[in-house]
């Protein structure tokens, strides 16, 4: 009986990976029209569909070789400190290098075209007044 518990396991292990294969490549053909490339992600699927989107509007928004980086970054921080509460944080570009503690299921590194975009969450401590 030990041997047909294992056997389950070890097919039910291979049908779950098989699962999520799939469902990695579904994610990645939804990406590939905004051409979006996830670097590094602790985040829900709703939320970094939120941060593509936004972000693909306001970088079609500028003029041709123009990137403000500023401006993309201030449009996706306060989308989502106004979506998701705050505090949130962006950094745009198409150089940059980081180091950063996140809160849980808000960390999204991605980029678009070839410009590199960082949006994180951080805990937001009230400010003790004794």
């Amino acid at each position: 009986m030990e041997e047909a518990e294992k056997e389950l396991e070890r097919r039910s292990k291979f049908l779950n990976s098989l699962i999520q294969k799939k469902k990695a490549i579904e994610q990645q053909g939804q990406h590939d029209s905004l051409n979006v490339r996830v670097r590094a992600c602790d985040m829900p699927l709703p939320l970094q569909k939120h941060a593509f989107h936004c972000a693909r509007d306001h970088l079609d928004s500028m003029p041709a070789k123009k990137l403000d980086s500023k401006l993309v970054a201030l449009a996706l921080k306060k989308e989502f400190d106004s979506t998701y509460g705050p505090a949130w944080h962006c950094i745009v570009g198409t150089s940059f290098g980081s180091y950063v503690t996140h809160s849980h299921g808000g960390f999204l590194y991605f980029s678009i075209d070839k410009v590199s975009i960082l949006l994180f969450k951080t805990a937001v401590q009230p400010l003790d007044h004794s």
